[in-house]
């Protein structure tokens, strides 16, 4: 069977050769001259020591560098059945929807700014109460309003890929009802899609303060589910995204939907345990890394039980 696995493997990737439980081929990412793209079969890992691309499904590898018997056979030789939705995802036509685009509050103060009153310190405040220090506010391009229809609200944008806000959240830093008060605007947007890159690792969150804590390659649903037909899903099913879920601790079983979509399409998913936490965005950082390292690949068979035992609806 392993013989098989690398003559496969061979078809796509070239000549390799062999080192302890390894073998070494050209990477198909940084192309360096030296073979120095390992791959393990049995821990089914791999990783180049060049360019430090790596990863933990080798699957993930023949879908996208091979083509479609490639993928077939390997997913023969692994006992897997043959995944044909993903053709299905885009062979609709669909009608161009109007991008969505939005000016910020008129109000909008940007606490970046080096020179802030102090009015501006029960915002920062809020902030810093909640593990956000003064990168994160760079990083997500943070404010506040302190006046007009948002005021007393931390203002966090959305970008889209063009550099054009499409969306922003509303959160109130003083205990004001709501909670939220977000744009009457659709939700089907990627958060942030300006500075996600869909070749790493992406985590999916609940909320956008979750994104924060999580780090750059995070991305809210914004309390939604993820669903097929969504700009984020497809995507994600485009790039062969790797994927890690930490929804909050009692949206189990909108995470196991989402990791059962995801997997019908050959997408890697990793699962974060979020318990003891309301949610990611009440974690230190250093407790979400370490959780985030811990994650578990999630096996289709384990979702397809879920869905037997009535887990899944």
């Amino acid at each position: 069977m392993e013989g098989e696995k690398l003559q496969l493997l061979k078809s796509i990737f070239g000549k390799f050769h062999h080192s302890n439980d390894e073998h070494l081929f050209y990477c198909p990412k940084c192309k360096h001259h030296k073979r120095k793209f390992s791959m393990n079969l049995e821990k089914d890992a791999f990783k180049c020591w060049i360019c430090d691309y790596y990863g933990r499904s080798i699957r993930r590898l023949v879908r996208k560098y091979g083509n479609f018997r490639t993928l077939q056979k390997w997913d023969k030789l692994n006992g897997r059945e043959d995944v044909t939705k993903f053709d299905d995802l885009f062979s609709e036509e669909t009608e161009i929807e109007p991008l969505q685009r939005f000016d910020l509050p008129q109000e909008f103060i940007s606490l970046a700014n080096e020179n802030l009153s102090l009015a501006m310190t029960p915002a920062l405040n809020y902030l810093e109460n909640r593990g956000i220090i003064k990168k994160d506010i760079i990083r997500w391009k943070i404010g506040c309003c302190m006046q007009g229809e948002y005021n007393n609200r931390i203002i966090i944008p959305s970008f889209d890929e063009e550099g054009y806000v499409n969306y922003f959240v509303a959160r109130t830093f003083n205990g004001a009802w709501k909670k939220y008060l977000n744009p009457q605007a659709s939700k089907d947007i990627i958060f942030n899609e300006l500075y996600l890159d869909f070749d790493q690792d992406l985590i999916i969150v609940e909320g956008i303060f979750d994104a924060v804590i999580a780090g750059p390659n995070a991305v809210p649903i914004l309390g939604s589910t993820l669903r097929e037909n969504s700009k984020l899903f497809q995507q994600i099913i485009k790039n062969d995204t790797p994927i890690y879920i930490g929804l909050d601790s009692d949206a189990e079983s909108k995470s196991k939907r989402i990791i059962k979509d995801l997997l019908n399409y050959g997408v890697e998913v990793y699962k974060i345990n979020t318990s003891g936490f309301d949610d990611i965005g009440s974690m230190p950082k250093k407790e979400f890394l370490k959780r985030k390292n811990e994650a578990v690949l999630c096996d289709s068979d384990d979702y397809l039980l879920y869905e037997a035992l009535g887990e899944i609806k």
